[in-house]
């Protein structure tokens, strides 16, 4: 069978159009391939390239959008063939992409501010108002509820017509003097479970009252305790959205500067309060803990302390069978209690403090139990004085342990 073949395209410099291919044939006989041609008609050479340092890497925000935007756009073209003229610009992609977005962002931050606002008066209306006009609780007790509930409301209808107006950097560097408001309600927040708790269990109308107004359809089934942490979780939101928002405008647009302070004020506010939550529930720990140590030697022992874990461990004597203990973590000691009789009149329940161990002179070794397993395993604490051997069955809950008093030791040392 005859084979077709092509004419060779002779030498010399021919004008060829932008973009126009030529055809070659492969080293040693092979294919016919397309290969690209320049202006004068010549194939286009590959020729490798100087390397050239790359640029440094933005620390974030917009600029870093924009770095992994130009380090994207580069690595895929490398390897490609001529675009066409009316191909778009990865990076005018990549910022349309931006653009979504922000525009994503926005309209979800102005929906859900709005169903907050709703929120906010639906419980100034018919919580706080009613209460205020019925007189059910003293002024006082109603604070110690509610908190600066009203002006936290009073700051989202400032902030609402600045969202609905499109002027998200305006609005949010307004609301942005507010945000200590949220600081007092989270600080105010175990407060404020106390008082609905004691009110709930003295105060029959006041009980009464809650029951009727969580009936209503407006609150779709929400009791007051979750209504009451509404606050605190928008605040959540809010470090989100912003966030967000900022990433994705331009630093050529107007209210860039605006939003990225926003940002990150609304950040530290929402960390902050992060801190405040974190310590009341250390306080609640303590306070528990305290209860279960009976006697007038366990007074204070728990007071400054960050408590970590709890929980049953066999401590293994050097002669004798192992005796089970009640064990406490704290950030900076190990405390060891021995369960008192059941049939003790005044501190049944409750433990007796048998040894107080500081993290910052202890030494920890895994014994055995290193690969998981049935056997459990046994952990060996070196003090100055003293050394415990603590063993549990449980493999899962020694290597928590294990886990947990490396946390208090390094803490200490650090």
């Amino acid at each position: 069978m005859a084979h077709c073949s092509l004419p060779p395209i002779p030498p010399g410099p021919r004008c060829c159009p932008a973009g126009a291919v030529a055809l070659q044939r492969r080293p040693h006989g092979g294919a016919w391939r397309r290969q690209p041609v320049c202006a004068g008609g010549r194939a286009a050479a590959h020729a490798p390239s100087s390397a050239l340092p790359a640029p440094p890497r933005p620390a974030g925000g917009w600029d870093l959008n924009l770095w992994r935007a130009a380090a994207g756009s580069v690595g895929s073209s490398a390897g490609m063939e001529t675009l066409g003229a009316s191909a778009r610009c990865p990076l005018q992609e990549q910022r349309a992409r931006w653009e979504r977005k922000r525009a994503c962002t926005a309209r979800e931050l102005l929906e859900t501010e709005r169903r907050y606002q709703e929120q906010l008066a639906l419980v100034a209306t018919y919580f706080l108002g009613i209460l205020k006009a019925k007189g059910t609780l003293r002024p006082p007790e109603r604070q110690a509820l509610f908190g600066p509930w009203e002006l936290i409301h009073g700051a989202s209808q400032e902030l609402l017509p600045y969202l609905e107006g499109g002027q998200w950097g305006q609005g949010l560097e307004g609301f942005c003097p507010h945000l200590e408001l949220y600081t007092q309600f989270a600080a105010n927040a175990e407060r404020s479970r106390a008082t609905l708790q004691e009110q709930l269990k003295k105060n029959r109308q006041f009980r009464r009252f809650v029951r009727l107004q969580e009936g209503r359809p407006e609150f779709g089934g929400l009791q007051l305790p979750d209504l009451l942490s509404l606050p605190l979780q928008r605040l959540q939101q809010y470090e989100n959205l912003v966030v967000a928002l900022a990433e994705n405008t331009g630093p050529n647009s107007p209210d860039h500067q605006q939003l990225t302070r926003a940002a990150r004020l609304v950040s530290e506010t929402a960390q902050r309060v992060h801190s405040i939550g974190q310590r009341q529930k250390n306080d609640q720990h303590l306070r528990r803990v305290q209860a279960l140590l009976g006697g007038r030697q366990a007074k204070g022992l728990t007071s400054g302390r960050w408590f970590l874990r709890q929980g049953w461990l066999l401590v293994v004597p050097s002669r004798g069978e192992p005796r089970a203990r009640m064990f406490f973590l704290f950030s900076d000691a190990l405390l060891m209690a021995k369960p008192r009789p059941a049939l003790h009149l005044l501190h049944n329940g409750t433990f007796a403090c048998r040894a107080l161990y500081p993290m910052a002179q202890c030494r920890l070794c895994r014994v055995f139990g290193h690969s998981g397993g049935p056997c459990g395993g046994l952990l060996s604490l070196s003090f100055p004085h003293e050394k415990l051997l603590l063993m549990s069955t449980d493999q899962e809950e020694l290597s928590r342990w294990y886990h947990s008093l490396t946390l208090a030791i390094s803490s200490q040392k650090n």
